[in-house]
């Protein structure tokens, strides 16, 4: 059997909408073997009630794909789910589904596509590469289309940075969070996100954590958001307060995401309790940036 370890990841991270996402040391674990025929999947862990076990099911879908193109469809196929990552909840579940089953099936067929390979078919599953490609990769991850390819660069997490997660008991759909995004911004709102994006990348790359307040702003995607998540600005200025360095929607929401070097459990207590006055229960996680994108465990 295939055992496959997947990250956790955050995308959309601060202005890098749709182009820029971090891996969490937060892990699902994908395992797959050949079996004489059918599917039989098996799910534990985070979404063990509403993921699919028949051919719907995200990791089948993706083993699937990757089969296709090498040619090595199998007879039957057994897959065993241990998930860690929360379900659309903003974490990067469906990216690590993906990975995972396109890694698994590419393991069982012998490994005959490359890593560049298997980005660009995760790419056109999930439809942007912000989550996929830290999943894959691990780190900090800038990655965006060019005429078919995914170019990418990934930079190393600064060390002593953490990542405070504050998760609502509730799911936003990605379909439904791109629904209600316009099609067109203003030149100002573009010129903001440029500059706090090119600003972010140096502040990480650099360690300089004082600049991350500024650099984690947005105006493309997190404005038109904030009806989804109740209390959204309010929880982001508590964690503020509470001594964040920078904050942001994580992905698509609802979670909601700080970066700090102190203060870790004040901050996910002020995010939670913010949340809690604003009707909403929420749990908090306090995660390490992931160096490490997906890995194969070991062969059984």
């Amino acid at each position: 059997m295939i055992r496959v370890q997947v990250p956790a990841t955050t995308a959309n991270l601060g202005p890098g909408f749709d182009c820029l996402g971090m891996a969490l040391k937060l892990y699902n674990i994908v395992e797959m073997q050949r079996i004489n025929s059918g599917l039989h999947i098996e799910v534990h862990g985070e979404g063990s009630r509403d993921i699919a076990r028949n051919e719907k099911n995200i990791v089948y879908q993706a083993a699937m794909l990757l089969f296709e193109q090498a040619g090595k469809r199998p007879e039957g196929l057994k897959i065993r789910l241990t998930n860690n990552i929360p379900i659309a909840r903003g974490l990067g579940s469906s990216a690590a589904a993906i990975i995972g089953g396109l890694i698994a099936a590419n393991t069982l067929v012998s490994g005959n596509l490359s890593q560049k390979e298997i980005l660009a078919l995760a790419t056109t599953l999930e439809g942007h590469s912000d989550n996929v490609a830290p999943a894959l990769l691990g780190g900090i991850v800038v990655s965006v289309p060019v005429e078919g390819d995914i170019k990418y660069m990934k930079i190393n997490p600064p060390p002593g940075l953490k990542v405070i997660m504050a998760i609502p008991d509730f799911f936003v759909m990605t379909k439904r969070a791109r629904e209600i995004l316009p099609q067109q911004v203003s030149l100002q709102d573009t010129v903001f996100n440029l500059g706090r994006l090119a600003l972010l990348i140096a502040a990480l790359s650099q360690s300089d954590f004082n600049m991350l307040s500024t650099a984690m702003e947005d105006r493309i995607h997190q404005p038109y958001r904030s009806n989804l998540v109740p209390g959204l600005k309010k929880v982001l200025a508590a964690a503020k307060l509470a001594g964040a360095r920078g904050v942001c929607i994580s992905g698509a929401g609802p979670s909601l995401l700080a970066l700090s070097d102190n203060n870790f459990e004040s901050i996910a207590q002020a995010m939670k309790d913010t949340f809690k006055q604003n009707g909403v229960h929420a749990r908090s996680l306090i995660l390490e940036p992931g160096p490490i994108g997906a890995t194969t465990l070991e062969l059984k």
